[in-house]
């Protein structure tokens, strides 16, 4: 368990809490350091190697911060963006090359004929600009309304890129393999689909289809030793999951779920089916709304090493657990100093970077003890 003397600690500091006393967890101890503040619903966070930090803002913009906490005007050349409630500038990660050719993948929402809809966006970057940007991916069919957008990538040891999207709000679409909601796709670095797609040449279904049945991924991840590949997804009331994605599975919603819909109604009297994947986590009955992923690698948390971060909104903490093969055996939630967590990601190093989400959102870097 979380000592008593963390939560003293979060009780006294101040909104940031650089300097702060050391926080003590099971198997690690850290001091946050405040790397950029002043961000307005910061997303998501991509380290460069160079040491900067790419930085994505909600309303539409994209930052570098310097190593010296420098935070960059917004980044020239940054594609057009609609921010709608929970869409728009959302997830960003580089090319597995990006020393070699500059590459970044920009998640974002885009509007068209029909409404709104998550779009991948590849550019390079130059300096401290865009250029040559290019449209590869959007989620079709496109829907009116502003939820569940997903918008998570991560690339694969493979060479390929996986991104996960929301159902939308509305729940159907996540079973229909004709549409794009609610599902996670798999496509090679320059957009085009792969050939061993599991719904290449299927009728009725989309070749960058990956896997489905779900609600509203907000992590993806990859691990860098076995190439698996992971998510964690937004339950209704409830409900709110981890899984281990495999090739062409199905992962039940809304046919299966641990969750109720808001008005505390039932959605399906079934949590697991036949031909559909069990998630390996659930949360509930209340839900912690995760958002954010990340393995543990590096020198700097040893006793943390393997194991999973994921980050908070509702529940305002992180959560690292710990994992046997493909089990996750257990859990411990830190307090993260009332802050709702959006982005966790780790650094090579193995220090974890934390992207807390308000109006005035920053970058933490918790170093250890």
């Amino acid at each position: 368990m979380i000592r008593g003397a963390v939560l003293a600690v979060a009780a006294s500091l101040a909104a940031y809490p650089a300097g702060a006393e050391v926080v003590r967890t099971e198997r690690a101890a850290f001091r946050v350091t405040v790397l950029a503040q002043g961000l307005e619903h910061p997303w998501a966070v991509a380290p460069l190697p160079d040491g900067r930090l790419i930085v994505t803002e909600r309303p539409g913009r994209v930052r570098l911060v310097g190593a010296d906490g420098r935070l960059s005007p917004p980044l020239p050349g940054t594609p057009a963006t609609v921010a709608n409630r929970q869409g728009g500038m959302l997830d960003v990660v580089l090319h597995p090359r990006f020393a070699e050719n500059g590459l970044v993948y920009l998640c974002h929402v885009t509007e068209g004929e029909g409404g709104t809809s998550s779009t991948i966006t590849r550019l390079r970057l130059e300096g401290e600009r865009f250029t040559a940007p290019e449209a590869i991916f959007s989620v079709t069919p496109r829907v009116r309304n502003g939820f569940h957008f997903g918008c998570r990538m991560a690339f694969g040891l493979d060479g390929m890129l996986y991104a996960g999207f929301g159902d939308r709000f509305q729940m159907e679409r996540a079973q229909d393999l004709a549409d794009l909601n609610g599902k996670i796709i798999r496509l090679a670095d320059d957009g085009s689909i792969p050939r061993d797609n599991p719904f290449v040449g299927r009728a009725g279904a989309r070749p960058e289809i990956w896997s489905y049945g779900h609600r509203n991924i907000q992590g993806l991840l990859v691990d860098p030793e076995t190439g698996a590949l992971w998510s964690h997804e937004h339950g209704p009331q409830g409900g709110d999951e981890v899984n281990l994605i495999r090739r062409g599975a199905n992962y039940g919603w809304p046919r299966a779920t641990h969750g109720v819909n808001y008005d505390g109604s039932v959605i399906t009297e079934h949590r697991s089916l036949p031909g559909m994947e069990d998630p390996l986590k659930v949360w509930g009955p209340t839900s912690i709304a995760p958002s954010g992923f990340a393995v543990v690698t590096g020198a700097a948390f040893p006793g943390w090493r393997g194991d999973l971060l994921v980050g908070a909104l509702r529940a305002r903490a992180l959560f690292r657990l710990t994992r046997e093969g493909e089990r996750i055996v257990a859990e411990e939630r830190i307090p993260m100093f009332g802050e709702r967590i959006r982005d966790v990601r780790v650094l090579p190093d193995g220090r974890v970077l934390v992207v807390t989400d308000s109006r005035d959102g920053a970058i933490w870097r918790l170093d250890p003890a």
